[in-house]
């Protein structure tokens, strides 16, 4: 049908829009425009670099070059703790978009279960994506075979070489070493791990632990080209490692072995150190524990086996054991009573005990009279029930603080105690209560509330053999470390500082010689070493009191704890050692084992004074003339050589 002339124009002024709603439909077309302008200005221009960065890092990558641990030697250069070469297994999250579809291929190929690949992706899930996961260290040949035959379908598969921690066998000299393990989420919250990151592998006990920033040293990286599957085609360059600084430790391997083989099958400790200086020569606390278990990932069932034993294998009992120190307390009582001048005029009759108190405290013999001279060898506890009571607590505490009791020594080692000296304020702060005075009379055999650790027992009575001079101990020369470094170890284990407490020539004689004659006539004669001068004091210490005792029906964990504490020569001693024997019975028994140690240590001083000596020895008369000027022909050379 077709439509008239005014029917055609009244249609066309009705389809064309009105100007107001032309214009607004071209500023939204113009906007749109402009946006889209500056977007692409900012893509093409502003970010161009951002976006060049991100490119270039999806074609390179940095992997990083671990830095190898710092080894560790004894006093005189030889090895203890040295690194060995291990691959390691990272997973690179930023590889794949989705790491589930993977994870049981991967598991399979590196003999995992599903489950702890998934636990190591939610302890590194708030760490940034770059940050390559440790899945598995120390992996075996056809494990590394596994990755590079699937490069191409598990691209986010890395190795990294590594060098990794291997320890004396047999947890030899474990507990002073200590061990590395992968940093916890704990110690990334602690300000001397602010630096670290997660999977970092740090010292977790002993001299790993304690000097940990010399020894680990600093990590390098290298630029590496990959492809689109993440498999390495090219090399840019390499920032080196730093390897961590060597150390040598103050400790002698040959004493040290002599302890181990001492300590060998029994609970307990034992420590060797000089007292001239505070050097540790030999440390031992056992049961030991293998550190080589821990360089790697420590497994469930290893861990399981430690923490249940009830004898404690990573306590370290040189440091840490705090225990009633039995009679060997006796000398800080002499040292104490001689100075108060209240020991040298006491004769006591021991009837095989006495009362006090209205409770009759029993002696272990009936040893008649008893002056001080005889005290100490014979190891009286009736005298020292009198002394104790003649003196009184405080003057008793005021004499064992001087020399280091109820604090730390600061040996570089962590998680050092402080052991326990009771007195009438220690009481009323921890108890809220008085001291009454039958309690001293325990304390004057080192029974009762007093606790000690063996490394507070050897500085202790060291220092009174040494006429009263107290060193640190310590298990670094100070010259390994730098200056700030040694500061910053000090403060952050703090002990009682060196010293050197009242001690009279007088008083010093009485007790190094009664500790002499201990070893020869008195509670450690079965020690005796026949031509060395050895002294030293035995301790017998009540695990429970008599009532508890008659209550358990006995059993090992009953038996008295053996202790000695003994020194060679007896005054100004070379060497000082303490020894714990838990449940060991009699303090002879300790005895015999620290007699072992200072016979191995006099035997090699003598050997080495001996090699000295015949290297000083001059050389016969015919040697001297080519001094003088006369040729030295091939034949006169050989006869000398053969003279030598």
């Amino acid at each position: 049908m077709e439509l008239n002339p005014q029917t055609e124009l009244a249609l066309g002024k009705a389809e064309k829009l009105p100007s107001g709603k032309l214009h607004i439909a071209q500023y939204i077309v113009a906007a749109v425009l402009t946006i889209l302008s500056i977007g692409l200005w900012r893509l093409e221009v502003v970010s161009a670099d951002n976006f060049r960065a991100l490119a270039e890092a999806n074609r390179i990558r940095k992997v990083p070059v671990m830095a190898p641990r710092g080894r560790l030697f004894d006093r005189e250069g030889r090895l203890l703790v040295d690194n060995y070469p291990s691959v390691s297994c990272y997973l690179l999250r930023e590889q794949v978009k989705d790491i589930n579809a993977d994870l049981p291929k991967i598991a399979s190929g590196l003999h995992l279960t599903i489950e702890q690949i998934q636990a190591a992706l939610k302890h590194f899930q708030s760490s940034p994506k770059y940050q390559p996961i440790p899945l598995k260290q120390d992996i075996t040949p056809d494990e590394q075979a596994f990755i590079e035959a699937h490069r191409n379908e598990l691209p986010e598969l890395e190795t990294l070489e590594e060098q990794r921690r291997v320890y004396p066998r047999d947890g030899f000299a474990a507990h002073l070493i200590g061990y590395v393990g992968e940093i916890s989420e704990d110690d990334l919250n602690k300000e001397k791990y602010a630096f670290y990151q997660p999977g970092d592998v740090v010292g977790k006990s002993g001299v790993e632990a304690t000097y940990d920033a010399l020894l680990r040293g600093v990590d390098g990286s290298r630029d590496v080209i990959v492809n689109s599957h993440g498999k390495e085609i090219g090399h840019l360059g390499e920032t080196l490692a730093k390897p961590g600084q060597d150390l040598r430790l103050t400790i002698d391997l040959d004493v040290q072995m002599a302890a181990e083989k001492a300590m060998e099958g029994k609970t307990g400790a034992a420590i060797a150190l000089d007292p001239h200086t505070g050097e540790i020569l030999a440390l031992v606390s056992r049961p030991t524990f293998d550190p080589n278990q821990f360089a790697v990932r420590l497994s469930k069932s290893y861990w399981n086996e430690i923490i249940t034993n009830p004898d404690h294998p990573l306590l370290d009992k040189a440091i840490q054991a705090q225990l009633a120190p039995g009679s060997t307390f006796k000398i800080i009582m002499s040292y104490a009573g001689l100075e108060e001048g209240a020991a040298q005029p006491m004769r006591v009759m021991c009837n095989g005990g006495a009362t006090f108190y209205g409770h009759f405290f029993a002696c272990d013999k009936r040893h008649g009279m008893v002056d001080i001279d005889h005290a100490i060898p014979w190891s009286c506890d009736t005298f020292y029930y009198t002394l104790a009571n003649k003196l009184g607590i405080d003057t008793i505490a005021k004499y064992a603080t001087e020399l280091g009791f109820s604090q730390r020594t600061g040996v570089d080692l962590p998680d050092e105690a402080a052991g326990t000296m009771p007195s009438t304020i220690w009481k009323m702060k921890n108890f809220h209560e008085k001291w009454y005075a039958g309690e001293v009379i325990s304390v004057g055999i080192g029974q009762g509330a007093v606790a000690a650790t063996p490394i507070q027992l050897a500085r202790a009575i060291g220092g009174i053999a040494s006429g009263g001079i107290l060193h640190r101990p310590h298990l670094v020369f100070p010259d390994e470390v730098p200056a700030q470094e040694l500061e910053a170890i000090h403060e952050n284990f703090p002990g009682s500082a060196e010293k050197t407490v009242p001690l009279s020539q007088e008083n010093w004689q009485i007790i190094t010689d009664a500790m002499a004659e201990t070893t020869v006539t008195g509670t450690a004669a079965a020690s005796h070493l026949e031509g060395i001068d050895f002294a030293g004091k035995t301790g017998t210490a009540q695990v429970m009191s008599h009532t508890a005792l008659a209550r358990s029906g006995g059993g090992h964990k009953t038996v008295p704890n053996a202790w000695f504490v003994g020194m060679a020569p007896r005054r100004n001693p070379d060497i000082v050692v303490a020894v714990l024997w838990e449940n060991g019975d009699w303090g002879a028994n300790s005895a015999k084992l620290g007699a072992q140690i200072i016979n191995a240590f006099v035997t090699k001083q003598r050997r080495k004074e001996n090699n000295l000596r015949i290297a000083e020895t001059p050389r016969p008369a015919t040697t001297a003339s080519t001094a003088e000027g006369s040729a030295i022909t091939p034949s006169s050379a050989a006869k000398s050589a053969e003279n030598e």
